[in-house]
């Protein structure tokens, strides 16, 4: 290995980036609009769905009842008035669902009879079945908080119902690492594993295969210059590129969103630098065995893009998929360095509880590497 020759072909390839107006904008550009759109615009937090109500009891606990829904901020009730009304709600598809407060609703809440509580009827929209699951925790919440407020208010509840309220009133919920349950703090932390899995990917699949149909790469493979010297070459300007496009969004997580980093940054930047290298490699070796620009950016974002949001965990929950899937995901380094990312951010977990996640990468970027070396041919032959 000599490290001059490594040293010219990074210089080489820096002058090349900095001469490409579309590698620039990918790089510079594209991280800005992922931290844009995953972090301002998408947000897993339903609030003020609106709920339509029809209140046949009309008693002053019926409208207490619907004024702590209203006051959880997840609920716009909109009231339903006559029969006809109710019955046309239930059929139209307006609305997230449709609550029916049943008459004695306020006789029964008040009697405090655990055999015969007060009668409430909710329908649920079920073709969005992730609001509608949603939904109905926030309204057990709201019941909860219902019945914790006529509990308070009642002082000639009968002994047993007073034994099951404070039994039930021992109970406190705390969310750790995340006590508002902010979407935010779960999206953006893991946005590095997408930019990284897909930018880096898509950066180095074009290096080799233009350099291919340009003609330039006889004129490189002329001179003294070994493969693993142009491969280390190559990754080191992307390298340092990608972990720029890193640190902007760590700061941007930190500043713009106040997202808390809880572990350890120099663990982070490692996991980071690790990572990079792994996706640059795959990339490398994806435009060293095309050595087609159209080919290689196919490859790259069948490669780079689907995995780092369907097997990663990013979006959909590694755990509830099939049993198959959820071994398959291991494979990909993008699960796993999102694992990481959540930890260090939200949680203060150390290398021994992250220990198979930086195994994982580690052995991913070895491997693409030593794939990428071999894999690189010394000859103009296909």
């Amino acid at each position: 290995m000599n490290f001059k020759r490594v040293y010219s072909i990074a210089v080489k390839e820096y002058k090349h980036i900095m001469r490409d107006p579309f590698t620039l904008a990918v790089a510079l550009i594209l991280p800005l609009i992922f931290v844009y759109l995953f972090g301002f615009i998408i947000d897993l937090d339903y609030k003020h769905m609106p709920l339509k109500v029809r209140d046949n009891d009309q008693t002053p606990v019926s409208r207490r009842f619907l004024q702590e829904i209203s006051s959880s901020g997840y609920f716009d009730l909109l009231p339903l008035h006559g029969q006809l009304e109710a019955e046309d709600a239930v059929h139209k598809n307006d609305s997230a669902g449709v609550l029916f407060i049943k008459k004695g609703f306020g006789r029964d809440v008040s009697r405090r009879d655990l055999s015969n509580p007060g009668q409430a009827q909710l329908l649920i929209d079920g073709s969005d079945n992730t609001r509608a699951s949603i939904m109905l925790n926030y309204m057990g919440g709201a019941v909860q908080k219902s019945n914790r407020v006529f509990a308070k208010a009642n002082k000639e509840a009968s002994p047993e119902v007073a034994e099951g309220m404070a039994l039930s009133g021992n109970i406190r919920t705390r969310f750790l690492f995340n006590p508002e349950l902010n979407s935010r703090w779960f999206i953006v932390p893991a946005l590095n594993t997408v930019i990284i899995g897909f930018l880096s990917i898509v950066l180095t699949a074009l290096t080799v295969a233009k350099e291919w149909e340009n003609g330039s790469m006889e004129l490189l493979l002329s001179t003294p210059v070994r493969p693993a010297e142009i491969v280390l070459g190559k990754l080191t300007p992307y390298f340092l590129l990608t972990f720029f496009d890193i640190l902007l969004v760590f700061v941007l997580a930190i500043l713009a969103f106040k997202i808390p980093f809880a572990g350890s940054f120099v663990l982070y930047m490692f996991a980071c630098a690790v990572y990079i290298t792994g996706a640059l490699a795959l990339g490398l070796l994806i435009s060293v065995a095309t050595r087609a620009q159209q080919s290689a950016i196919q490859f790259a974002f069948a490669v780079g893009l689907l995995p780092s949001f369907i097997f990663s965990g990013f979006i959909f929950p590694i755990e509830n998929m099939p049993v198959f899937f959820r071994y398959f995901t291991v494979i990909f380094p993008q699960r796993w360095f999102l694992q990481i990312s959540r930890s260090l951010f939200l949680s203060d977990a150390g290398f021994g509880a992250l220990g198979m996640a930086f195994s994982c990468i580690m052995i991913f970027a070895a491997v693409m590497i030593i794939l990428a070396v071999l894999k690189f041919k010394t000859d103009v032959e296909p």
